[in-house]
């Protein structure tokens, strides 16, 4: 089973990426789940989203789990959540940040002994220079196609053009931008 821990501050889409990701997941015919535990429900409060990803049905629904992938939206949730928690040997972690790895890295302790599983570009700033806000979830996900290979990009683009068909052509466009964006910038 994959399974992917997003941290976040609300209103930043991770939750809307988690169910993009699942519903494009669940078309290919995989058991998908894709949730979230919210504090205060206020915007810009800290949450997490969780997805899993399996060929069998899954019957787990806790949201503890040992996840594959950890993606940060947020760069001050870097410092502030334990985010290596109940992290395997082989969880890569996905952080939107300004920083270097190495400035990155020598903020944040945990991530020392795991930096070549550390993958970072800037989410907010993607989103900002394309969409024209500060809504990191698809740069976020270009990203992860990158670092996992889970689709080809351009089937993947094709793919999250239908999840997000309801938005103006435009918006649809801009988000094609970020994701192919993120996808070649991150590091």
């Amino acid at each position: 089973m994959l399974e992917i821990r997003w941290h976040s501050r609300a209103g930043q889409g991770a939750v809307t990426g988690a169910k993009g990701l699942g519903s494009i997941v669940a078309e290919s015919g995989k058991e998908v789940q894709a949730f979230a535990f919210y504090g205060s429900a206020k915007r810009g409060a800290s949450m997490t989203a969780y997805n899993r990803i399996d060929d069998k049905p899954i019957l787990n629904h806790e949201k503890y789990m040992s996840p594959d992938y950890v993606f940060i939206l947020d760069p001050g949730l870097a410092l502030t959540d334990d985010i290596t928690a109940n992290g395997k040997e082989t969880t890569k972690y996905i952080i939107t940040t300004h920083l270097s790895k190495d400035e990155l890295i020598d903020l944040v302790p945990s991530l020392q002994d795991i930096k070549d599983r550390v993958f970072i570009l800037d989410c907010l700033q993607i989103a900002r220079d394309t969409i024209g806000k500060a809504i990191p979830n698809t740069p976020m996900l270009g990203a992860f196609m990158k670092v996992s290979n889970m689709y080809e990009i351009e089937d993947f683009k094709e793919k999250m053009k239908h999840v997000l068909k309801k938005l103006p052509a435009n918006v649809i466009d801009a988000n094609m931008v970020a994701i192919q964006r993120a996808y070649d910038e991150v590091q």
